[in-house]
């Protein structure tokens, strides 16, 4: 990012605590993602098969998911009544802290049915956190950027997701060189989620620092806060709401397919070993970033609607590549394929830190992008791995393709039917 006038040391403390907390929230997502994928079927629930055993693994995966609205309602309740600041530090201790108490689980072996239950829980704690979260990073940024720069300052939340997911898939990658099997799935797959806490301190040290956005503090001169913000969402903004909220659904089905699902896939059925199969995510993760930084730029030369509708477009197509690149039986054809969906992700995620805001007005913007974003993780993101391991089972990976095909139109029309948005 060039220098602006606005890019005084209080306005790179904005962007860092809205990147932080972001990178955080998508460590702990994708560390648990990438446990469910490898270790967690056999940890946490009774043998029965492999296949059994990783759907309840990724079912677990999900609860986050639904608990993530009954978050947005929370946190967007009080964000928008009392601020951002303290709902930011509040989320992000919920989520923090739930992450590093799943390190110290007992397994089914050690406790029975308790285990799964406390890792359900904890899993839920990671979902209600994170309701609050990526909705109030988004507004910290956009709500203090200077005319022309919403896309640029609003992607930067978006940043964390690459910065997160090659914190944990690294750190997975050098636990898979440095243990055995044995000893990471004794105790190794622990370690990632002790790690979490200083991502957490880092977070809570920049956003103990920050100041009201002036989108709020102006809100408040205009009128007192609403008593009930999902009620005045609800009657007032409910189409705004619906939109918001299957325009995301494409950028969860990519991130989870390439992801979560993919890592599960290619170490089982198609028999790479972990190791090698994380080296190539990591790799084609930075097609992500480049996205962001792209879809960010581009949103400000057009509109962040603009770019949300190309990359849904593209990434209709890039479903019909998926079966045939990822089962070539090709390292490199499976490299090129993740780059290629991961960019696009980019696409599809980078502008909607400028583009949600602009649906609600400030007094009960809080609360409406925080539920349209988490609503729409669930029918984007929540079933994806489970819905592609079923399908994949039943039908083989062209299926998980048209699953990806049918998310991207889904935004697309969400997109087409919106009128153009209001100014942040």
């Amino acid at each position: 990012m060039t220098a602006t006038p606005h890019a005084a040391p209080s306005a790179r403390r904005i962007l860092t605590a809205s990147l932080v907390g972001t990178a955080v929230e998508f460590y702990d997502f994708y560390i648990y993602a990438t446990a469910a994928s490898l270790v967690f079927g056999p940890l946490f629930f009774p043998s029965s098969s492999p296949e059994m055993q990783l759907l309840s693994s990724y079912a677990t995966f999900a609860i986050a998911f639904f608990a993530r609205p009954v978050g947005a309602i929370a946190f967007g309740h009080f964000g928008d009544r009392i601020g951002r600041k303290s709902t930011l530090v509040a989320s992000l201790l919920l989520m923090g802290l739930s992450t590093f108490f799943i390190a110290f689980l007992p397994t089914y072996a050690m406790a029975g049915w308790v285990a799964p239950a406390l890792l359900c829980l904890l899993r839920f704690g990671q979902g209600f956190g994170l309701g609050g979260e990526w909705g109030g990073a988004a507004l910290l940024a956009v709500e203090n950027a200077p005319p022309g720069w919403r896309g640029r300052y609003g992607m930067f939340p978006q940043l964390g997701a690459p910065v997160g997911f090659i914190a944990a898939n690294g750190l997975f990658l050098i636990l898979g060189v440095f243990l055995t099997e044995e000893q990471f799935i004794a105790w190794g797959w622990r370690l990632p989620f002790l790690a979490s806490i200083a991502l957490v301190a880092v977070g809570l040290y920049v956003r103990l620092k920050l100041t009201e956005t002036p989108a709020f503090a102006e809100a408040l001169k205009e009128a007192p806060p609403p008593r009930v913000p999902l009620g005045e969402v609800i009657a007032r903004h409910g189409l705004a709401t619906l939109a918001g909220t299957f325009a995301v659904v494409c950028c969860f089905a990519i991130f989870y397919l390439t992801t979560a699902f993919a890592l599960g896939y290619g170490t089982t059925k198609l028999g790479y070993d972990r190791e090698t199969f994380l080296a190539v995510q990591l790799g084609a993760i930075i097609f992500m970033a480049l996205g962001i930084l792209v879809a960010g730029a581009w949103s400000d030369r057009t509109t962040p609607r603009f770019v949300l509708m190309i990359g849904c477009v593209l990434t209709v197509g890039a479903g019909f590549l998926l079966g045939p690149m990822m089962g070539a039986g090709s390292l490199t054809l499976i490299w090129l394929f993740l780059s290629l969906a991961l960019f696009l992700m980019g696409l599809v995620y980078g502008p909607l830190g400028a583009f949600l805001p602009s649906l609600f007005p400030a007094r009960v913007r809080y609360t409406g992008v925080s539920m349209a974003f988490n609503i729409g993780g669930i029918i984007g993101g929540g079933l994806a791995p489970i819905a592609a391991q079923a399908l994949a089972d039943a039908g083989g990976l062209a299926y998980v393709g048209l699953y990806l095909s049918i998310a991207a139109v889904i935004s697309l029309l969400a997109l087409v039917t919106l009128r153009r948005p209001a100014e942040v």
